[in-house]
């Protein structure tokens, strides 16, 4: 059975649009997994204290046979092999950020991964990509699509349109 996920997709460090181009590329990939669609890539303010370097960020949807915490262990070791590092801090730096932001209608919460991820309805840097590529889907939890969920965020940091999706 195939099941549909939507995966967060952010840089700030060395050629950000290019860790993220890579990293849709090699999430489409991924034994089981088609890529579905690729959002637009958005320049966008750092999120939390820990940086000041502003990101790449975007959103991928993804046709997969794998189950959530296999995608997720698949994506770890993507954002690793792209020179990814364990921080001290959170939203520190990153080279490659990977996040499940949802996988079909399913709630999950566990120590590794919740599912529909527990802020990206705070998050304009991930709204307005979702929005873009499935501006419909409903958040499990809170029950609003995901058009209604940036309609009301408070989230006022910038986000602009860095360039149009070319594949990956």
């Amino acid at each position: 059975m195939e099941h549909r996920a939507y995966i967060g997709v952010g840089s700030n460090q060395g050629r950000k649009e290019e860790n993220c181009r890579r990293a849709v590329r090699e999430i489409g990939r991924m034994p089981q997994t088609r890529l579905r669609e690729v959002s637009t890539w958005f320049v966008t303010e750092p999120w939390g204290a820990a940086s000041t370097e502003w990101y790449v960020n975007g959103v991928v949807a993804v046709d997969t046979g794998l189950q959530p915490a296999t995608l997720l262990q698949r994506c770890q070791a993507l954002e690793k092999e792209m020179g990814r590092r364990p921080g001290p801090r959170r939203w520190a730096d990153r080279v490659i950020d990977l996040d499940i932001l949802f996988f079909n209608d399913m709630v999950l919460e566990g120590p590794e991964l919740t599912i529909p991820h527990p802020e990206l309805h705070r998050r304009r840097f991930v709204l307005v990509p979702l929005c873009e590529i499935a501006p419909d889907l409903k958040h499990a939890r809170l029950g609003s699509d995901i058009r209604e969920l940036l309609a009301r965020v408070e989230d006022n940091l910038r986000v602009h349109e860095v360039a149009a999706p070319q594949g990956a």
